[in-house]
């Protein structure tokens, strides 16, 4: 989907280890919505159940690939789906083996031409911690502009707040209309 290295899927029964790993990642709860860990029979429901069509569920989930990797090496999501103001939100994880290579990037990019053009969406937004640097520095470098910053956004496993980064990426011609 995005070239001969790097590809994205819709997610097939056999992700079921990557799933429940990321997933039950206590580290990833604080930039999810999750509020506890799922069950594999949860996540197995939702593999089957899933019809991967964004404007369907308001969601869309794509495995990330890359060859000469075994198995997928992360997960793209577009969620929060705004059909009245044509915006998501787009996240993404890549297991902590395979960072720093480019899949992250590379992936945002397909990302923006997909949800631009493929799902003529006007915006793409992600909310990301302030000490999360690696984080910034990928969605800036994807284009990304820094909105805002919410404080008190985010409770951390220590009971505490964290403040998040409203990062955004808004469409105009250019961007929408060519594949990176």
């Amino acid at each position: 989907m995005i070239g001969a290295e790097l590809r994205l899927r819709a997610v097939e029964p056999e992700d079921l280890e990557l799933l429940y790993r990321i997933e039950n990642d206590p580290d990833l709860w604080e930039v999810s919505r999750a509020t506890g860990p799922y069950s594999r029979y949860l996540l197995k429901q939702y593999i089957a159940q899933n019809q991967n069509d964004f404007f369907v569920d308001h969601q869309l989930r794509l495995m990330i690939e890359v060859s000469g990797v075994e198995g997928p090496v992360g997960m793209l999501d577009f969620c929060d789906y705004s059909p009245l103001n044509r915006r998501a939100e787009v996240g993404i994880v890549i297991e902590a083996v395979h960072r720093a290579k480019g899949i992250g990037l590379r992936t945002l990019r397909w990302a923006e031409h997909h949800a631009f053009g493929r799902l003529g969406l006007h915006q793409l937004y992600a909310f990301v911690a302030v000490d999360n640097t690696a984080s910034l520095r990928l969605f800036e470098a994807a284009g990304y502009e820094r909105s805002a910053v919410l404080r008190d956004w985010v409770r951390t496993a220590a009971g505490t707040y964290t403040d998040v980064v409203l990062m955004q990426l808004v469409c105009d011609s250019a961007r929408g209309a060519t594949m990176v």
